[in-house]
């Protein structure tokens, strides 16, 4: 079954609205008629189903669309939030206005052919390529951080991403695993850099200060790392990299540098975050808010619930400890779980509606 363009954006759309919650809550039926089926109770798989996924439909490109817009999508690749990243797939295609232009670059710690059999079972359409991130380029440089899924080696890959995937790919929008697109991420892809290696949504109401320790903002070398700059906090889930200029400017190297030196001084707590901070905040260009409704997964300890900030929203992030899917499972949902449902394929999938 194919959606139509027109189809693909209600979401959108209506995600702008003051209605929001009321709409998904009490009218999921809508997604439920363009084939992603979210009540009823689906009896959990046997061992001998090999794929834990259902069958996503096929998405056609509009009649705008050309072969020569390829949209490239960076995202890691791990069975514990495979579950996501099939949300996250669905997301993107359901919205985008030339699905078929879009091309996933999985980044891998290790091979696991279950894993790739169900992202070819579910997604029999989809371009991707999977590449193997070597964990030993981290090894000996990750300090514990505050929440153990953080020092995790693949959380690190998105520093080595240039170095991964082909030369001629000149331009990667990264996303993270727990987030969900309602809108076309075309308009992310084609946000003008203005010269910049990296765009994001920026926070600069956020205090910066908590991002280190005393130890880096009491030693006079380092607290002077932003001179000369208006060092704002950003969201490394969501990003724009220009991967040319990214090689051409050694930022790998830039930021291992600072694990370096985190391995020594304690200059902060928050895994692979900081070295994008130390040599970019500041320096980027800023994108939309709409584009990263980041927290929905509450803080790093806890994982509280949390509820959508005010405006229009295009890409709704789980970053935090509390995932949706997990959430879901356990029948104690926050309220914004119910936004990222529909796109679940998971077969034993229920979420607690009746039907």
């Amino acid at each position: 079954m194919a959606f139509s363009p027109t189809t693909r954006h209600r979401l959108a759309g209506l995600l702008s609205s003051p209605f929001l919650l009321f709409f998904l809550l009490f009218h999921y039926h809508i997604a439920a008629t363009e084939g992603i089926r979210l009540a009823g109770i689906i009896r959990k798989p046997t061992p001998d189903v090999a794929n834990i996924f259902r069958e996503a439909p096929a998405f056609r490109n509009g009649d705008s669309c050309s072969d020569e817009e390829r949209i490239h999508i960076a995202m890691t690749l791990d069975s514990n939030y495979l579950r996501g990243t099939m949300a996250a797939v669905l997301s993107i295609l359901q919205h985008s206005t030339c699905p078929e232009m879009v091309e996933f670059h999985f980044l891998s710690a290790r091979f696991e052919p279950d894993v790739l059999s169900n992202i070819k079972a579910t997604f029999p359409y989809l371009k991707f390529n999977v590449y193997r991130f070597d964990s030993n380029k981290v090894r000996g440089k990750i300090s514990k951080s505050i929440r153990q899924a953080l020092d995790q080696p693949l959380n690190y890959a998105r520093i080595y991403l240039a170095d991964i995937i082909p030369s001629d790919v000149k331009r990667v929008l990264y996303l993270d695993s727990d987030l969900v697109v309602v809108d076309d991420v075309a308009k992310l892809w084609k946000v003008d850099l203005q010269g910049k290696v990296l765009a994001a949504p920026e926070y600069c109401h956020a205090n910066f200060t908590p991002y280190f320790t005393n130890v880096f903002w009491s030693d006079p070398e380092l607290s002077r790392t932003f001179e000369g700059r208006k060092p704002c906090y950003f969201n490394t889930g969501v990003m724009v990299v220009d991967v040319e200029r990214w090689r051409q400017g050694g930022y790998t190297k830039k930021m291992e540098e600072w694990m370096k030196v985190q391995k020594h001084k304690r200059i902060y707590h928050l895994g692979s975050l900081p070295p994008f901070l130390l040599v970019l905040a500041g320096d980027i260009t800023a994108v939309d808010h709409r584009w990263n409704q980041h927290g929905l997964g509450g803080d790093n300890l806890e994982g509280k619930c949390r509820s959508l900030h005010p405006g229009p929203i295009s890409l709704l992030h789980w970053s935090g400890k509390g995932k949706p899917w997990l959430r879901l499972d356990s029948r104690k949902p926050c309220t914004v779980d119910h936004l990222w449902a529909p796109y679940d394929l998971y077969r034993s999938s229920a979420h607690y509606f009746e039907e």
